[in-house]
């Protein structure tokens, strides 16, 4: 027996149209601002403006062939934000290991005052004025550590899948799509999540699985924008279909 759908977007009452709406612009205006958060942070990991897989790269494998996170940041995204030659003596001080004496001399004054200004007094920067902090920045730049890794990527697949469940739910009642292309759509954006989170593990691991990274965000973005203007449009656009005992013909 062919399945009838009981209702569709359209046939919605104004108050579900207007809850549904809600939930899909918030959505639709989050994804927005997580894509400018990632280009502020992972878009910026070699200096550059703009996603790149050499972002990604050294946001999850590390830039080992620059040495220690310090120097890397020095050299990308933190170049400006300190006079050449100040640059040069914090490089050559992490080159040379962070002696204690240099750091006592001059360094930790530097750091204070070209540093710490944003550093210890912005959400989720390193304070790199704790001697012992900056111990862990002139190591080897090995990129994201397994631990933040762990936590990053359990919450990531909680916290999206949810949005992904009711963006799908909401969009498994548009109509003139079939059941199956219903059904591949609402499933891609799992999958290409899936593909993301996997691929942050794969190329701290090996860097060529960069592509990836790019590859699973890009998808799920898609997806899940399809699926929100097309709920959107037939809510408020698609002309209500008619009632089975509405005399009126199509």
């Amino acid at each position: 027996m062919k399945e009838i759908q009981r209702f569709t977007l359209a046939d919605l009452t104004l108050p579900m149209k207007t809850l549904y709406s809600g939930y899909l612009l918030v959505i639709g205006l989050g994804l927005l601002f997580a894509g400018a958060q990632i280009m502020l942070t992972h878009g910026m990991a070699d200096g550059k403006v703009g996603l790149s897989v050499d972002d990604i790269v050294y946001s999850y494998y590390g830039n080992r062939t620059e040495g220690s996170k310090l120097v890397s940041k020095l050299n990308g995204s933190m170049k400006d934000n300190a006079p050449p030659e100040i640059r040069m003596a914090m490089i050559k001080w992490a080159d040379a290991g962070g002696p204690q004496d240099q750091w006592e001399e001059r360094i930790s004054m530097d750091v204070e005052q070209y540093c710490s200004p944003c550093h210890a007094n912005m959400p989720g920067l390193t304070d790199i004025s704790d001697r012992i902090t900056m111990d862990k920045m002139i190591q080897v730049d090995e990129g994201q550590s397994m631990s933040n890794l762990t936590r990053v990527s359990h919450i990531h697949l909680f916290g999206i899948s949810f949005i992904f469940f009711f963006v799908g739910w909401i969009f498994s009642y548009a109509t003139g799509i079939s059941q199956l292309n219903k059904a591949i759509i609402i499933s891609v954006p799992f999958l290409f999540l899936i593909v993301d989170v996997l691929s942050w593990w794969l190329t701290k691991w090996n860097p060529n699985f960069a592509w990836f990274v790019i590859i699973g965000g890009f998808g799920y973005s898609v997806a899940a924008s399809i699926m929100i203007f097309t709920s959107l449009y037939q809510m408020w656009i698609l002309p209500r279909r008619s009632k089975p005992h509405d005399p009126t013909p199509q």
